[in-house]
């Protein structure tokens, strides 16, 4: 007997959905494109480019730290029923693991931890094409109830 798995949207947003709200701001600058939304996840990719590198030629742990919060800010934004409430940050940290460089696609997985009526918490992994383990973030959001 299978047990039918539950989705954690409200409603079924698509890639389209989740894009949109984005043009034009900080992620996509960097290129952050969203490109799977799977039932309890949310992931995309950034490319690195020398514009997201620290001097040494590195990439910067403030681009990880984009990736992050974009995907698991969108995740949570979509995770509630947007006419009612709006998410936003209040902690996020990242550990650096692995350099990455110019050249490099850094692909994110952003997974609830928890998923409660005043907060969230997301954990994301980001890895490189050759699938090494770049960072690890978490993040705290606020669901905050729209006003009339």
């Amino acid at each position: 007997m299978s047990i039918a798995a539950k989705s954690i949207w409200h409603g079924s947003p698509t890639i389209a959905d989740v894009t949109t709200p984005s043009v034009g701001t900080l992620s996509d600058h960097c290129g952050i494109v969203i490109t799977e939304i799977g039932l309890d996840y949310i992931r995309g990719t950034m490319p690195v480019t020398r514009s997201l590198t620290q001097p040494m030629g590195l990439m910067h742990g403030g681009a990880s730290v984009v990736l992050a919060e974009t995907l698991g800010s969108t995740g949570a934004t979509f995770a509630v029923d947007r006419a009612q409430f709006f998410c936003v940050g209040q902690e996020i940290n990242a550990n650096h693991l692995q350099s990455a460089h110019p050249g490099d696609l850094i692909t994110g997985t952003a997974r609830p931890v928890h998923l409660g009526g005043r907060s969230q918490v997301w954990s994301i992994e980001m890895r490189d094409q050759r699938n090494r383990l770049i960072c690890i973030s978490r993040i705290t959001i606020a669901v905050v109830a729209r006003r009339p």
